[in-house]
Parts: C-alpha cells; sequence; structure tokens
C-alpha cells in the first residue's frame, strides 16, 4: 500500500546534537520527538530517519554502534505506542576518501537514503517531506523532489503541528 513518508535527519532534530552521538548514555531526545514521531504515523505516514554518520568513516565508531543506538531508539518509541519504520545512514565523509567511497551517493545532500527507501517502502512522494536542521538536509529534499523543512531545534511535535500536512 502506497503511503507518504516523512524523513527525519537524526541528531538535531530527534536527538540533541552533541558530536557523534553514538552511545546510548549520550542519546538525549529533543522535546517532543518521540510525540512528534506517533503524531506522524497516526495520520498514515512512514517515517524513516536518513542521517549522515561520517565518525564511522572518521573512526569514532563503528556502523554496529550505530544500528544498536537505532534499536535503542525503537525500544524507546514503542513505549510510546510507536516507531520509526526505518533507518538509512551513510558513514562516508569526502575528507576520508579512501573509507566508504562507494557509498559516496549516501551522503546528503545526495540522495541516496532516500533512493534506497523508495526501493524498498512503496512511497508516495507527492505527499512525502523531510526535516532537518542543515541545508544539506534541505538540499537533499529538493534533489529528491519532495518538501523541505529547516527545524530549529525547539520542540519537534509543535513544528510538525504547525506544517499543517
Amino acid at each position: 500500500m502506497t503511503k507518504p513518508a516523512v524523513f527525519f535527519d537524526r541528531d538535531g532534530v530527534l536527538n540533541v546534537d552533541k558530536g557523534y552521538v553514538h552511545k546510548i548514555e549520550n542519546f538525549e531526545w529533543i522535546k517532543g520527538s518521540k510525540e512528534a514521531i506517533k503524531y506522524i504515523r497516526d495520520r498514515g505516514y512512514y517515517v524513516f530517519v536518513a542521517t549522515n554518520q561520517s565518525g564511522i568513516a572518521r573512526g569514532y565508531y563503528t556502523e554496529s554502534d550505530v544500528d544498536s543506538l537505532h534499536k535503542f531508539i525503537n525500544l524507546e518509541l514503542k513505549k510510546n505506542e510507536t516507531q520509526i519504520d526505518d533507518f538509512f545512514y551513510s558513514p562516508y565523509h569526502p575528507d576520508f576518501k579512501d573509507k566508504f567511497i562507494e557509498l559516496s551517493h549516501l551522503r546528503k545532500p545526495n540522495i541516496g537514503m532516500l533512493e534506497l527507501a523508495e526501493k524498498k517502502w512503496d512511497i508516495d512522494k507527492s505527499k512525502s517531506f523531510l526535516i532537518g536542521d542543515k541545508i544539506t538536509d534541505i538540499e537533499c529534499a529538493d534533489k529528491f523532489r519532495i518538501k523541505g523543512y529547516l527545524f530549529d531545534g525547539t520542540d519537534l511535535f509543535e513544528f510538525i503541528k504547525s506544517l499543517n500536512f
């Protein structure tokens, strides 16, 4: 069944960006983020995370660390009777061209992560949108031909409700 999707950047949108967040003890929800995810899913949208994770290429943490954190996120969301449908991340960073170069197309503002979601899930792009906290997030949305909204980092639930989608 075709459904619209909301793509979230992770750090700075769903959680406080403390720099290379990869440990559960460093993860802090942005105000209203859990409620925003439930609100969106209750309206029949898929919820995806599309996040650049250059800390992997930099050697700060591993893909396994990212996967573990994402599992933790969904365990926390299940307490609110909601979830993120899928997580997509890019380990690539252009300063470390010897690592993950084959995945460079995934790094925002490129649209590789969104294309992966589109191949895996039956997405109605005409009603889909992306929420990010950086211009590269909005550029990614534009290239993928969906709406992009720049989040100010305050209250995600109030921000989502103000979009009137």
